[in-house]
């Protein structure tokens, strides 16, 4: 998505860094390009660890290429935001073209060989657009978003263990959604379908030591 911030902090460098230890180990014996998932809740740091899970892998010798659910939104920004006002229910993986993003996914891994058009969210003028990737061999396939871990055809699976209560000043920093107490509402449906995914991770990343409970 065009008009995101990446904020990267030690704690994300540590969560790839614990996520490539996982990947790594089962490229040894890939017999294929593999698929990652980085998921967890909004300013959980998905994008930050996915972006510095395919630092380290580069530079280990690998090529990687990072695809971000929020541009498989059905809805522009500003009008999934207007849904969500008129109907709450709407909030959840509904919302996203899962289908689309598995579609992708494979096709990245099965046939490296032919250009894949996706669709390309601008954050700031509210519009999908698309882009095309061109041909490329790429041996890891990293998926970073609140509902990854529903996909298929996924080989590790990464989820960031903060909820929207621990990650509260992350959002701020981010400033994304100035609705601030109907956030938090969405953020609160999101968390009940989004913990339970953590039982279908290969690598849990703990919260930062300030966040963690005594």
């Amino acid at each position: 998505m065009i008009g995101d911030k990446l904020v990267i902090t030690d704690y994300h460098r540590q969560g790839a860094a614990q996520v490539f230890a996982v990947v790594q180990q089962r490229l040894e014996s890939a017999a294929g390009a593999l698929c990652v998932t980085v998921a967890g809740e909004s300013g959980s740091g998905k994008s930050e660890i996915a972006h510095c899970l395919a630092e380290l892998l580069e530079q280990s010798g690998y090529t990687t290429i990072v695809l971000g659910q929020d541009d498989y939104f059905r809805l522009s920004p500003k009008s999934n935001h207007e849904k969500r006002l008129q109907d709450i229910s709407w909030v959840g993986p509904g919302e996203v073209r899962l289908d689309l993003l598995g579609e992708n996914i494979a096709n990245l891994k099965e046939h490296p060989d032919r250009p894949l058009k996706k669709p390309l969210v601008y954050f700031q003028e509210s519009r999908i657009d698309s882009e095309i990737i061109e041909p490329k061999k790429r041996d890891v396939v990293i998926v970073e978003g609140t509902y990854t871990s529903l996909l298929e055809n996924v080989d590790v699976r990464a989820f960031i263990d903060r909820n929207y209560r621990q990650t509260k000043k992350a959002r701020l920093k981010r400033a994304r959604d100035p609705d601030v107490d109907f956030l938090e509402k969405v953020l609160e449906i999101e968390h009940q379908e989004i913990s339970k995914h953590k039982a279908r991770a290969d690598a849990v990343i703990p919260p930062p030591p300030e966040e963690q409970e005594p």
